[in-house]
């Protein structure tokens, strides 16, 4: 396993990031990544430590600003969650990128995204609001990007596509409730009408939250396969992992 060092930055007086990275000095590609509903968890941070592990500093701005929601405390969660305002998590997405090309030890050409749930509704978002700071983005089970009404009320972001210049993955469990086939469609079709490139992958049998080994949502096969296919994407788009 490789040496890998993590901590907390502050980013503002009233916002901080967890950062993890490799103990090599590098320089070395990074990814900012977006949390779900329930805050800068242990969760959250052992996802930024695994992609310092495969060779990538990781930066998780802390929107919720310090508060953590158990994952049982579904109600809770969703009412944060319907509180963020899409400007102001772009631009606290804009000083955690900052942050990262301040750091001697991060390539600044090579810089992605990463979100989940609604963290992959933020990192589509990213892909066009800082189109000309991201290199590639991953968004698993991105909620909210394009359904007929959005259940939280959250704006639609297909009227985004035709500023992306990142390639893009977008990972689906076939039976996710809360987003249908039928957004999928709509999203492949909004992204090829404006000449983007992406792939959208769909896992059969597979739900919503399917990542995070912290939940009853948990899907050991299509989990694996994500990453591995993050991590692939994230080695053609932001150079050769070590």
């Amino acid at each position: 396993m490789s040496e890998i060092h993590s901590q907390w930055l502050n980013l503002r007086p009233d916002l901080r990031a967890w950062y993890a990275r490799p103990a090599a000095a590098g320089p070395h590609p990074a990814v900012v990544v977006f949390i779900e509903a329930f805050g800068v968890n242990p969760h959250f941070q052992e996802v930024a430590e695994r992609l310092a592990r495969a060779g990538y500093c990781a930066i998780v701005p802390d929107i919720y600003h310090g508060k953590v929601y158990e994952y049982t405390d579904f109600d809770a969660a969703i009412a944060h969650l319907k509180s963020l305002d899409d400007q102001q998590v772009m631009a606290e997405a804009a000083l955690a990128l900052d942050a990262l090309g301040e750091r001697a030890e991060v390539r600044k050409d090579a810089v992605g995204a990463l979100g989940f749930c609604m963290g992959g509704r933020y990192a589509f978002m990213a892909n066009a609001i800082h189109a000309g700071r991201l290199s590639a983005t991953v968004a698993f089970y991105g909620g909210g990007i394009a359904p007929e009404k959005d259940a939280v009320g959250r704006e639609p972001l297909l009227h985004l596509a035709p500023r992306m210049q990142a390639p893009l993955l977008l990972l689906y469990g076939a039976r996710d409730g809360s987003i249908r086939p039928d957004e999928h469609g709509r999203i492949a079709s909004a992204l090829s009408a404006a000449d983007k490139r992406y792939t959208l992958t769909v896992f059969p049998a597979t739900g919503h939250g399917f990542f995070s080994d912290r939940r009853d949502s948990y899907r050991e096969p299509a989990a694996k396969e994500g990453w591995r296919l993050t991590l692939d994407h994230y080695a053609r788009y932001l150079g050769d992992r070590p």
